[in-house]
């Protein structure tokens, strides 16, 4: 049974699905661009039996709260914070981390803060290398070079619904179960009046996260939080050599490359699952 909840975090109405028993190890899904914890709507009950599991959306994300710009200051900083002090009010001292695309900068801070909480990591397709910025990322880093009009319109791209679909089914191996709820869904939230400057905001933010880059690997190196990356190994927006990375820094690691894209759980989510469950399972035992 997944149910649906909202927590009151410094005023911003934070949703999070939740399934699983408390006495369980938490496990918290944190989502990518563009999509909230509806991308792991499938995932989810297959873990409910070993883990108690969190996946909350962002602010200005999914189910949210989604304050202006003038508002809330739209940070990956910002938003670990948010996160953080979600885990703190549903008093959940220690977890194991899923983070995938957005998830990786806003959970790889909540593990610099506090790397003693951290029992592990599942990476989708998240990276911590500047070698794993795929070609997306041009308009990135035109952006973080000179923020403009021109470069924010081009950057607008982004969001727009061709690009949201395109995620979903560049590199897919059985379209046929990839459903269409799932950008249509993301697309409506991207659409909110607004919204569009908040992604920009992000984006422009996104800059910081590649100067962190160095101090997440040292993190990894000197705490070796036992990893699984999972990964849709026909991505456009982070390349191989991003999953490949994290073995450089950890030795208790297991890189299992998936057929499918950016959002492999579409098709993947129970062999997800299963690699989860096998590998933490050995480390449980370890």
């Amino acid at each position: 049974m997944v149910l649906y909840k909202k927590a009151n975090i410094e005023g911003l109405d934070i949703f999070f699905r939740e399934a699983g028993y408390p006495s369980c190890p938490t496990l918290v899904l944190l989502h990518g661009f563009p999509s909230s914890s509806h991308m792991f709507r499938d995932l989810i009950p297959l873990l409910a039996d070993w883990f108690h599991v969190i996946a909350p959306d962002y602010p200005g994300f999914g189910n949210s709260s989604m304050p202006s710009t003038k508002e809330f200051s739209y940070t990956f900083e910002n938003l670990s914070l948010v996160i953080e002090k979600l885990l703190d009010r549903l008093c959940i001292p220690r977890y194991f981390l899923y983070v995938h695309d957005y998830g990786g900068p806003i959970g790889f801070r909540l593990a610099v803060r506090h790397p003693n909480r951290i029992l592990g990591f599942v990476i989708q397709n998240a990276v911590a290398d500047v070698r794993g910025l795929g070609q997306p990322f041009d308009l990135f880093k035109a952006l973080w070079v000179e923020p403009s009009p021109k470069t924010a319109a081009a950057f607008s791209a982004l969001t727009s619904f061709e690009f949201t679909k395109k995620q979903y089914l560049t590199g897919v191996c059985n379209p046929y179960l990839v459903s269409p709820d799932s950008y249509s869904m993301d697309q409506f939230f991207l659409d909110r009046p607004g919204n569009g400057e908040i992604q920009l905001a992000l984006g422009y933010d996104y800059r910081k996260n590649v100067e962190q880059y160095p101090f997440w690997q040292q993190y990894m190196r000197t705490y070796q939080p036992p990893t699984l990356v999972a990964w849709g190994k026909n991505d456009f927006i982070f390349t191989l050599e991003g999953a490949l990375a994290f073995s450089r820094h950890l030795k208790y690691i297991e890189t299992c490359f998936l057929c499918g894209g950016h959002f492999v759980l579409e098709e993947q989510s129970r062999h997800v699952s299963d690699l989860i469950k096998s590998f933490f399972a050995r480390v449980c035992n370890n």
